[in-house]
């Protein structure tokens, strides 16, 4: 069948921010008085819109439910990310750059999505000289849809936008256990996971993915577009 579409998360998959995010996130929430360590972070938060993982982190770490101090934490956890981003040498994941031509020189769309919101996220591609029709065809952020990861809203967004009637035609890629479930929940083809990011390979392993990767360069021999 013809691939149409392949939908890629950014930090961990496509980026390189060594996990910035994640030990920005951590910092946030252990200055508001919850412990957690980077570990704890990276296995409930990976992958999330920012506000839920705040969220769903200091209920398991904190036994807080209260969305007043979590959206505090998520100002100030932007605040010290943007700060952060400033100071730190993003790169693209390697061979990243070479996949995303490769797929695009097939008539293949190449869409980015994210559990960031749209600012943080173009503030990273503009870092790394990614430009939209050159790089990838579409970005697909946390602030466009309703509702967010695990949730297939962002995979149904880029297919309403591009007219892809059939999910099977689509392909998801993610270095967390969400990005596959948000894969699975689209119907996508198949659902892949790469180490290179937030969770390791038993942990992939727990969303039941059709394949895991270690660079993103198997993608396509495992597509078979050499």
């Amino acid at each position: 069948m013809k691939i149409s579409m392949v939908v890629f998360d950014m930090a961990g998959t496509t980026i390189d921010e060594d996990n910035i995010v994640y030990k920005t996130l951590q910092k946030s929430i252990n200055d508001f008085g919850i412990v957690v360590n980077l570990e704890g972070v990276l296995a409930i938060g990976a992958g999330k819109e920012k506000l839920n993982a705040i969220q769903d982190i200091i209920k398991e770490y904190g036994n807080v439910n209260d969305l007043k101090k979590a959206d505090k934490i998520l100002k100030v956890f932007l605040d010290n990310l943007a700060t952060a981003y400033e100071a730190f040498d993003i790169k693209s994941m390697t061979n990243a750059e070479s996949v995303l031509f490769e797929l695009r020189n097939k008539n293949i769309l190449v869409v980015l999505n994210t559990g960031y919101d749209k600012q943080t996220a173009n503030f990273i591609l503009n870092k790394i000289n990614w430009r939209q029709f050159h790089h990838f065809d579409l970005l697909v952020t946390a602030s466009d849809v309703i509702n967010s990861r695990p949730a297939p809203d962002m995979i149904t967004y880029a297919m309403n936008l591009f007219s892809i009637n059939d999910s099977k035609k689509v392909i998801k890629v993610g270095d967390s256990k969400i990005d596959i479930e948000e894969g699975k929940n689209a119907n996508c083809l198949y659902n892949i996971g790469v180490t290179t990011g937030a969770q390791t390979r038993e942990q992939l392993l727990e969303a039941n993915p059709d394949y895991i990767i270690d660079d993103l360069n198997d993608l396509i021999t495992l597509l078979n577009l050499n």
